[in-house]
């Protein structure tokens, strides 16, 4: 029990959680185990993952950003929007990627701003600017989806592929080695472990925490950005209403990779793992024929547990 309760320390939930869906997912359905599907897997858990690792940012430097959901959407819309204006292909998916990027970045500029100069809790300060992006997102498109954007967006971000890999998976790992460099290669990345650990230490060994806490949540938003640009791609459509469930499913994702919910403690793989394991799951539902009420009850027990896991790892308590 002891050396459980050591291993369960060291890496937490995840690779238990990665045994049991294996285990039962495969022997009641064939499929789940296959080349394909793990291949699907990885491509639909890309949009997750990315988002996952923004998230990841702002958790460790002690803060929640509950806003990633409405982003995405508002920058869904202004994408869409761009891309309509005519012309070349090329050149409106160019100005649609350049605004999607801008949406989420200004996002994130105004939460960094607010939490850093106010110092309002980070929940109340992103639970408020969800609330107003998304009206944005819906006044702009009168609650609408916006169709007839560029035949090669979608061909290209959503079903391409490189080398056999898939675009979005690209992207995705392309963003974890990133965030990995930025969080432990940087004065940046220590210092935003510094801000989560202790703002008042990190203050007095001379940490500019207002300046670290701005670049987080913009960086936050900047990665928002590329999530929304590649999710439209998928969907082929603005959509005012798109990715309503990542900031609870970013959050889960972050702490059943290790990510600590008091700050200060985490890495970029382990978010994006922990967000392959919830579309593993979801996957695995899916397979097996387990209604979407029922896995609405699966994913919210996930999330919870997650909680309660990282709590645990907290206080040593096993």
């Amino acid at each position: 029990m002891n050396a459980m309760g050591n291993l369960y320390q060291r890496v937490g939930a995840l690779p238990f959680l990665f045994v049991v869906s294996f285990a039962v997912f495969g022997s009641q359905q064939p499929r789940f185990l296959s080349v394909a599907n793990i291949v699907n897997v990885a491509t639909q858990s890309s949009y997750l993952v990315i988002v996952a690792l923004a998230q990841t940012l702002v958790i460790i430097a002690a803060g929640f950003d509950l806003s990633v959901g409405a982003s995405i959407a508002l920058a869904s819309i202004v994408l869409a929007n761009l891309m309509l204006t005519g012309g070349d292909p090329l050149w409106c998916i160019l100005l649609g990627g350049l605004g999607s990027v801008s949406v989420g970045l200004l996002v994130g500029l105004v939460n960094g701003t607010f939490v850093a100069v106010t110092r309002v809790s980070p929940l109340i300060v992103t639970l408020g600017t969800m609330t107003a992006v998304q009206g944005v997102a819906l006044m702009l498109s009168s609650g609408m989806p916006i169709f007839g954007l560029p035949e090669a967006f979608n061909a290209t971000f959503a079903l391409g592929s490189l080398w056999g890999i898939p675009v979005p998976t690209i992207a995705a790992v392309l963003v974890c080695a990133a965030v990995h460099v930025l969080l432990s290669q940087t004065t940046l990345g220590r210092h935003i472990y510094a801000v989560g650990s202790s703002p008042r230490a990190a203050h007095i060994s001379g940490v500019p925490v207002r300046r670290t806490l701005i670049i987080t949540y913009a960086l936050t938003g900047l990665l928002t950005g590329v999530a929304a640009f590649l999710l439209t791609a998928r969907v082929g459509s603005g959509e005012p209403n798109l990715a309503g469930n990542f900031p609870l499913m970013s959050i889960a994702a972050a702490v059943l990779g290790g990510v600590a919910l008091r700050g200060g403690e985490g890495t970029a793989f382990g978010a994006a793992m922990g967000a392959v394991s919830i579309v593993l799951l979801t996957n695995g539902m899916d397979l097996i024929g387990i209604g979407s009420f029922s896995q609405m009850l699966v994913l919210g027990t996930v999330l919870v547990f997650a909680a309660v896991v990282d709590t645990f790892r907290q206080t040593g308590r096993i």
